[in-house]
């Protein structure tokens, strides 16, 4: 299975719920929106959401999301499956993400900062981009950082390291079996 099955199903799993599920659904294609492939990421924009997402998911017991090489996986997924509107809206909120830092921080971008520090900032935006939601009306955007914590979370979640580290993972399943022993601390299945 290729890396676009498995996004595929897991889309479908999440009801589609995943901005821009149905890029997923249809493989990144689309006749009715246009897809803006004019965006281009630097290599300090992927160590930029390497680290957001490592802050997200740091590492443990098992990888982080910068082991999962989530960040590149990011831009890859906003290049290619965001359409114009929900690019320019990740693309600002790196932009607004990095300010808040400098706001905060005394003038440190969000590189320069403490993980500890990160760690209050994210959580504050997490807060921020939840009470966005429950205001929000059908057709209104999509908070930047709900972009970026749903790609973190696919991304690390179907690569190798997040699949095989933190989920279980039975490369070939054999056959079904209905009700299996559950201990409290047992890791999920992956996909």
């Amino acid at each position: 299975m290729n890396r676009r099955d498995a996004l595929s199903r897991v889309a479908l799993l999440l009801g589609g719920t995943v901005i821009g599920g149905e890029f997923f659904l249809s493989g990144c294609t689309s006749s009715d929106k246009k897809i803006g492939q004019s965006v281009d990421f630097t290599a300090d924009d992927i160590a930029y959401l390497d680290e957001i997402a490592e802050t997200i998911i740091p590492a443990t017991d098992t990888p982080g999301a910068k082991e999962a090489k989530v960040g590149s996986f990011m831009t890859v997924m906003v290049k290619d499956c965001y359409d114009e509107k929900q690019q320019k809206i990740f693309l600002e909120g790196m932009n607004k993400l990095n300010e808040a830092s400098k706001q905060k921080y005394g003038g440190n971008g969000f590189m320069k900062i403490t993980p500890e520090q990160r760690k209050e900032l994210l959580n504050a935006l997490d807060k921020e981009q939840k009470e966005h939601g429950k205001n929000k009306k059908k057709d209104d955007e999509p908070h930047y950082f709900s972009l970026m914590k749903q790609l973190t979370l696919l991304g690390y979640f179907t690569s190798e390291p997040g699949a095989t580290k933190a989920l279980r993972y039975v490369p070939v399943p054999g056959r079904f079996e209905a009700c299996m022993p559950y201990k409290k601390g047992d890791k999920a299945w992956a996909l």
